[in-house]
Order: C-alpha cells, then sequence, then structure tokens
C-alpha cells in the first residue's frame, strides 16, 4: 500500500503549526537561492547568534565524555565544572547514554524541586516532577491527560502559541479561546473569561482546564499576582485544572515588574482543589539551548491514582533525552557566588538579558513610529506582536509573505495565533543582534509604508 492523503485522518489535516508554516517553506527556498533571510519567526537563540553558556558546555563535554576530566579538561576546567560532572554522572549511575527512569534522572528532579523551593518559598517533592523534552511534549502529556472526549474543552489564551492550538486539534478537543486585553498590555479579563466558558457551555462543551502562558507568547507581556490570583479563582469557580507555561520566566524586562508563579500564589491562597500543571525550559530564558530539548514540569494537587497515569504516559517513551535532563540541572542549579565559574557565567547571562532588554526597546519604539503600526510594550518573553492597519481586502498572511519576497524578513501572520476579529497583526522576535533587529524595523518601516501606498 503506498499512503495517500486522502488516506489520513482529519485530525492529523487539520492540525496547523504557524509558525513552521508555509512562510517558513518560502523564507527556506528563498535561502537556498542565495537570498539572505532575518529567521525572526522562532524563539531560537542561537540560531540567531548567541554564543552558548561556556559553563554549560563545559560540564555538557564532561558528562559526554568523562575522559576529559583526565585529559586536556583536567586543568583547563574549572573546579566546580569537574564537581557538577561527576554528581550528574553518579547521579544517572549508568551515565547519559543510557535510559534513566521515567520521570528523569533523581538527581537532577532533586535540583528541580530545590530551584522550585527556593524561587517561591513553597514545598517541593521531587516525585511530583517530570523531565521532559523540552516543555512542549510535557503539555502535550498534560493535555492527552486532561482530554476524556471529543466534547471537552480546553481554555486557551488568543493570541497563543500554537502548540496548544495544533494539539488540540491532533486530539479531537475543542478550542476555547479568551481574548485577551490588548488595550490594558495584554492583561486577562475575568469578565472575557467568563464570556469564553460561557459560550462554550452554551454550545454543550465540556471545559476541562484553562491554559495561560506567562510571560506572554506572542505577546511580550507579564501577569502580576493580581491577575494569576485571579485566574486561581476563576479555576476554581468552574472546576478546571491550570496549565501555566511559564518557560520565559528569566525574560522579564521591565523596572518593576517580576515573575510570579502560579504555584507560589496557589501555595499563598492554601488552594487545595484546583489542579496545577506548571512548565518550564531549558530552550528560553538566557539558556536558548533549543536543541538538547531540555524541560520539566511540575504537578501540584493531583492525587496519587492520576499521578500513577502520567508516569505511565511518561514511560511509553522510556524518558527523555538525557543530555536535555543534563541541561535543566544546569538551568536550576547553576554557579553560585563564590565558584570559580560565577565571574564568568555571571557575565554572560547579563549580556544576554540587558541585549535583549535593548532589543525589546529597540523594536517596540522603531514599529511605534510607523504610521499604521502598533506595538505594546515588550515587558517579558522574546516577542512583539504589533497591530498593522492594512489596505482593504488585504490579509496579514499575505503582508508577511510580501514582507519576506521583498525584505528578506520572515515573521509569522497573526492569524496562526489567533487575534480580535477585524484586527491583524504578525509575531517577531526580539532575538536577531542588536545591530540587526535595528536593520529589521527600518526595513518594515519601509516595507509598511509601500504596501500600504500600493
Amino acid at each position: 500500500m503506498v499512503l495517500k492523503l486522502k488516506d489520513l485522518g482529519k485530525a492529523v489535516l487539520e492540525t496547523e503549526y504557524a509558525v513552521r508554516g508555509p512562510i517558513v517553506a518560502r523564507a527556506q527556498e528563498l535561502e537556498r537561492a542565495g537570498r539572505e533571510i532575518v529567521y525572526c519567526n522562532i524563539g531560537n537563540p542561537q540560531a540567531l547568534k548567541q554564543k552558548p553558556l561556556t559553563y554549560l558546555r563545559q560540564v555538557l563535554a564532561l558528562c559526554e565524555y568523562p575522559e576529559l576530566a583526565n585529559g586536556t579538561a583536567r586543568e583547563m576546567f574549572p573546579r566546580d565544572v569537574h564537581e557538577t560532572a561527576q554528581t550528574i554522572l553518579s547521579g544517572s549511575k549508568h551515565g547519559i547514554g543510557a535510559y534513566s527512569e521515567s520521570k528523569g534522572i533523581r538527581v537532577v528532579r532533586e535540583a528541580v524541586a530545590d530551584f522550585i523551593k527556593r524561587r517561591d518559598g513553597v514545598p517541593t517533592d521531587p516525585e511530583l516532577i517530570y523531565l521532559t523534552d523540552g516543555a512542549s511534549k510535557g503539555v502535550q502529556t498534560i493535555l492527552r491527560m486532561v482530554i476524556a472526549d471529543d466534547n471537552d474543552g480546553v481554555m486557551i489564551p488568543i493570541p497563543q502559541y500554537p502548540l496548544y492550538s495544533a494539539t488540540l486539534t491532533l486530539y479531537g478537543s475543542k478550542q476555547v479561546g479568551y481574548y485577551l486585553d490588548e488595550a490594558h498590555d495584554w492583561k486577562l479579563s475575568r469578565m472575557m473569561l467568563e464570556e469564553s466558558i460561557r459560550e462554550a457551555k452554551s454550545k454543550g462543551i465540556r471545559v476541562r482546564a484553562i491554559c495561560v502562558i506567562n510571560p506572554g507568547n506572542p505577546t511580550g507581556s507579564v501577569l502580576d499576582a493580581d491577575n494569576i490570583e485571579m485566574v486561581i479563582r476563576f479555576a476554581k469557580d468552574h472546576n478546571l485544572a491550570i496549565i501555566a507555561d511559564e518557560v520565559y520566566q528569566e525574560n522579564v524586562y521591565k523596572p518593576g515588574d517580576k515573575f510570579v508563579s502560579f504555584a507560589k500564589v496557589l501555595h499563598g491562597l492554601k488552594e487545595k482543589e484546583v489542579s496545577l500543571f506548571s512548565f518550564h525550559s531549558c530552550s528560553k530564558g538566557f539558556l536558548g539551548e533549543c536543541g538538547h530539548r531540555g524541560g520539566y514540569f511540575e504537578v501540584r494537587n493531583v492525587p496519587q491514582d492520576v499521578v500513577d497515569q502520567i508516569t505511565k504516559l511518561q514511560s511509553v517513551s522510556l524518558c527523555s533525552n538525557v543530555p536535555g535532563q543534563v541541561v535543566t540541572y544546569l538551568m536550576v542549579k547553576p554557579p553560585k557566588e563564590g565558584d570559580p565559574s560565577y565571574p564568568t557565567y555571571k557575565k554572560e547571562r547579563d549580556t544576554i538579558l540587558d541585549a535583549l532588554k535593548l532589543r525589546a526597546q529597540v523594536l517596540m519604539n522603531g514599529l511605534n513610529k510607523v504610521e499604521g503600526i502598533q506595538c505594546n510594550e515588550v515587558t517579558g518573553a522574546m516577542y512583539a506582536f504589533p497591530k498593522i492597519t492594512l489596505p482593504k481586502e488585504k490579509t496579514d498572511a499575505e503582508y508577511c509573505m510580501a514582507l519576506l519576497e521583498s525584505k528578506g524578513i520572515c515573521v509569522v501572520p497573526g492569524t496562526g495565533f489567533g487575534q480580535f476579529p477585524g484586527t491583524s497583526h504578525f509575531r517577531i522576535t526580539i532575538l536577531p543582534p542588536t545591530d540587526k533587529i535595528e536593520k529589521v524595523v527600518k526595513d518594515i518601516g519601509d516595507f509598511h509604508r509601500e504596501f500600504c501606498k500600493k
């Protein structure tokens, strides 16, 4: 049998993932033909010239090839690098080429638990932490858990990261979108949440969970503790689980803003009747280790028999990739002040975050100078989601494709993320080097004026 398109299931055919859609495919064609393309479509820091952290790569080198410890790396690598690699290798028992237990290496999960406890001041159980291939695999596991049949729905923000819409389509679930308030820095509104769930219930949809992305992708917004508390109370009132995507928690740029976790607010409320699933990843923050596919999720307020089912699902894939587990350890347990590696680590970390903060300002300020483009302040994450005024009967997809053909800039149309009816947007990263982001902003301005003039 030759498998044909007509043989595929409806869910597969209807699944879309905008950040690697037709515009990106065309960008790759142009690049192969010799065009220089600036890929602003996806949060892939090292593909846009961000250098890996020295400490991280040194520890990885020793974990992958322990013989280096008695060779060239013996004097070249600082003492704490050797000690960390030895701790990880001892905890893995059989090295990082062997399977780990399904939840992940115990010593890594203990490090994650310590990280959460330090961050939030809340008790954390390593047995309720699962190491995953990036945050995406963990999100897919939990969505699979909460969806019992094709009449179940999950609330997702609009605009949202297409992982959620794509996975819900693939699983045959209902997407229940709730709008973020663009006029008020993309904050969540209880009124909008209530309106969304009321409409879903009127259609006979059983809503099981609410997803929240904080800091926001694609919006670049950061929620405060009051907004998070509102979501928790809403979830309790409507018997929903919470899926908290917190992978950009290191990316907060506005003075006075800070990342607040759902776990911390949930614990402060002494809330025991809302299940919480929180996600973090090595791909974002200042590590940018997308290719190593490391991450974790933590489970709170979930009965043991349900935890056992999560473990069963994780065991179907045996375990997450072990080098990614190592990177997760290094993310949550970096060098501390006084360690030989700390000065270099701190300098590299601060340089990356300072550059991202500057680029966020450059992008926002530059785009807001263009008539017909309105960009909210990028206070967190790695993206902006500017609103664009287009000529009649033109779409944001046509706009983004024309921008690619004209200027070699690859961005994603707002339709791929969802947007308020009657509006048009595109998502763009702040990751290109500062001199390049300045040119990107200028080129978008020139293109926008010409596109609207035509």
